[in-house]
C-alpha cells in the first residue's frame, strides 16, 4: 500500500503552533519538544510533528537529537555576530532597492507609532514582533521575494537572543526607524543606508556584548503547554 500523505494544512498547524510557542520564549535552554509530548499536547498525530520539527531545524531554531528529541539552537558569540553581518548587507540592499510610494510611507509611519505605544506599554514580544515588521515592510517593498523570505529566518533566528536583551537596545528602536523612513521620503538613499547601518550595528554590539557574558543556564525545563492547532494563531510574527 502507499503510504498515506499527511495533509498539508495539518503539518502547517503543527509547524505554526511549534514556533510561535518558542518565539514566545516558553522553552528554555535546557528544555526539549519531544514528538510524544508534542502529539499529547496538539492532539494530532506524530507525523506531522515529525515533519514541522524537521522545518525549524532547517530553519536553525532548534536542534534534534536522536532519543532526547529537540531543543533550542544555541548560537555562539560568532554565530550571532556572523548573522548580523548578513543581514546588515541584506538589509542595506533593501533599503536601496525599496519602492518609495505614499503607502509605503504611510506604513512605516504606522509601524513606528506602534512600536512607540508598545515599548511605552511594556509589551516585550509585540513590540519585538511590530520591529520585525518595520523591517520586513522595507524588504517587501522592492519587490523581491527570496529576500524578505531570508531576512525573515534571519530574523526568527537572531530573535532567540533579542528577547534576552530588550532592556538594553529597545528604547532606540523608533528613534532609528523614523531616521530610516524620513532619509526614505526625502529620497535620499544614501542617508537611509547610513540610518540602517547604524541602527543595525548598536543593537548588534549590544547583542554580541550580552552573549559573551551570558552564563550557563542549567535545570530549566519548557513553561506551559502548547495550544491546540485550533485554537492557535498561524504564523510567528513579522
Amino acid at each position: 500500500m502507499k503510504k498515506i500523505k499527511i495533509p498539508t494544512d495539518l503539518t502547517t498547524l503543527a509547524y505554526d503552533s511549534i514556533k510561535r510557542y518558542i518565539l514566545e520564549g516558553r522553552l528554555d535552554q535546557e528544555g526539549r519538544l519531544t514528538e510524544k509530548m508534542l502529539s499529547e499536547q496538539l492532539g494530532i498525530s506524530r507525523s506531522p510533528i515529525r515533519e514541522a520539527l524537521n522545518s525549524l531545524a532547517t530553519e536553525h531554531l532548534i536542534t534534534i537529537e536522536p532519543r532526547r528529541g529537540a531543543s533550542l539552537r544555541r548560537f555562539s558569540v560568532q554565530e550571532t555576530s556572523d548573522l548580523y553581518d548578513l543581514r546588515r548587507v541584506l538589509e542595506m540592499y533593501a533599503v536601496q532597492s525599496a519602492e518609495i510610494t505614499p503607502t509605503f510611507l504611510a506604513k512605516l509611519e504606522k509601524s513606528i507609532e506602534r512600536s512607540q505605544s508598545l515599548l511605552e506599554a511594556n509589551r516585550k514580544q509585540e513590540f519585538i514582533e511590530e520591529d520585525m515588521h518595520f523591517h520586513g515592510a522595507i524588504a517587501e517593498a522592492g519587490g523581491n521575494q527570496p529576500l524578505v523570505s531570508v531576512l525573515e529566518n534571519i530574523q526568527n533566528q537572531i530573535w532567540l537572543c533579542r528577547c534576552k536583551t530588550y532592556n538594553l537596545s529597545s528604547s532606540t528602536a523608533p528613534k532609528a526607524h523614523r531616521a530610516i523612513m524620513e532619509a526614505l521620503k526625502r529620497g535620499d538613499r544614501k542617508e537611509a543606508k547610513k540610518a540602517m547601518g547604524d541602527h543595525i550595528d548598536y543593537v548588534r554590539q549590544h547583542l554580541i556584548d550580552f552573549v559573551s557574558h551570558e552564563p550557563e543556564t542549567s535545570g530549566k525545563t519548557q513553561k506551559g503547554q502548547l495550544r491546540r492547532p485550533g485554537n492557535s494563531r498561524n504564523g510567528a510574527g513579522e
